[in-house]
């Protein structure tokens, strides 16, 4: 695992650089039980950077990860997998990024697929060219930048409007119920993932699943032939 990231470098810190994490660390190994974590242990060395964000907890610090040596430090501590704000430190409450996750409620994850390219095209009528990511686990991500003039929750107001509108025209395959009983057979639509504080896996983050998945950008192309969510995974992606 730390090889992998030390492979990675130079790809992953770009998506990690001046962003606040969350940490998901698993110190005894997937087959125990890990935890997510937001602040920053005391016993973290002074090289790891912090810096104090305001949650609805209070303040915190949080984990700002701009060095190899902080990603490799953080990995020893067990850290699998690391999460992304939306939005960077130096302009917290305005965000630069929309993420749609798209999440199976069954195993199926042609009908993700299904839902990509169908919210693809509808981002498409809007001039808006969006960027595609397995996330190592069950679905996809498609994501893409803006400029940070609006707030989270101006963006999480609009984001809403467009995933309740994706489910109007395809009722039969889209839903924003976050209740998973509402879900049976159909892809959720996750925008909420578009709030402050809230974040979403960052780019060849691996994953703590028994395949060793990792989010992976690809091709809207690759998309047709992709088998799974984890597809790419430790053995077999390119670094």
């Amino acid at each position: 695992m730390v090889q992998y990231y030390k492979n990675i470098v130079s790809k992953i810190l770009p998506f990690l650089y001046n962003r606040p994490l969350t940490l998901e660390r698993y110190p005894d190994g997937i087959h125990k039980e890990g935890f997510y974590q937001k602040s920053a242990s005391d016993y973290f060395p002074s090289f790891v950077k912090t810096e104090k964000i305001e949650t609805e907890d209070g303040n915190i610090n949080q984990v700002v990860c701009n060095t190899k040596r902080t990603l490799i430090y953080l990995v020893n501590q067990g850290t699998i997998s690391f999460h992304i704000w939306n939005s960077k430190i130096s302009m917290i409450n305005k965000t630069n990024k929309v993420v749609f996750d798209l999440d199976p409620s069954e195993n199926d994850f042609e009908r993700v697929k299904k839902a990509a390219e169908i919210l693809k095209e509808f981002l498409h009528q809007r001039e808006i060219e969006p960027h595609l990511m397995t996330t190592g686990k069950n679905g996809l991500h498609v994501w893409y930048k803006i400029r940070r003039t609006k707030t989270f929750d101006e963006v999480r107001e609009e984001t809403k409007i467009l995933a309740k509108k994706l489910e109007k025209e395809h009722p039969e395959l889209l839903t924003t119920s976050v209740r998973k009983e509402k879900r049976k057979g159909k892809v959720f639509i996750d925008y909420l993932r578009n709030s402050y504080g809230q974040t979403s896996i960052c780019p060849y983050s691996l994953r703590p699943n028994k395949s060793a998945g990792i989010a992976t950008p690809i091709s809207w192309s690759a998309l047709k032939n992709l088998k799974s969510a984890d597809f790419y995974n430790i053995n077999n992606i390119k670094t």
